[in-house]
């Protein structure tokens, strides 16, 4: 599975076979940070991905001390994908940036308390109003591989 930036500048590799399955979040940041409705994004491990070209970190700290560094592209700053200290070893993937993002399957809808009110989250899929509690999130998240 191949990806990258807007402007090419930045490649990626994730050692897949398929495309994995997505979550959408609804929350303000993301919907602030991806300038639209939600973002999709996957959960991988970290030693899955293999990037080329420039990138920039933005590191955002939160209350508790934890701290998200956010990868983007050093000329168009598209926003690649980001690691938090909670999860070592785990990257979370902006899932617009792959090549065949149009074959994303979404397994799991979270913050859905602020999602717009036009989107009509399909029956049956998992949602949550904020946060998801992760064993749940993973869960889904492993039901979305097996479709």
């Amino acid at each position: 599975m191949k990806g990258g930036c807007r402007c090419g500048a930045v490649r990626y590799v994730l050692a897949l076979d398929r495309l994995p399955p997505a979550y959408a979040c609804h929350c303000r940041d993301c919907q602030t940070w991806s300038g639209s409705a939600f973002s999709q994004q996957l959960v991988l491990a970290e030693d899955l991905l293999a990037v080329s070209g420039p990138t920039e970190i933005y590191e955002l700290v939160s209350p508790s001390g934890r701290v998200s560094r956010q990868r983007v592209c050093g000329t168009c700053h598209t926003r690649l994908y980001n690691t938090n200290s909670a999860r070592p070893g785990v990257v979370i993937m902006r899932a617009g940036t792959l090549d065949e993002s149009d074959a994303l399957h979404v397994a799991a809808h979270i913050w859905t308390r602020r999602k717009q009110p036009w989107i009509a989250i399909p029956e049956g899929v998992p949602a949550w109003p904020e946060n998801a509690p992760p064993d749940a999130l993973a869960a889904a998240l492993v039901r979305g591989w097996q479709t």
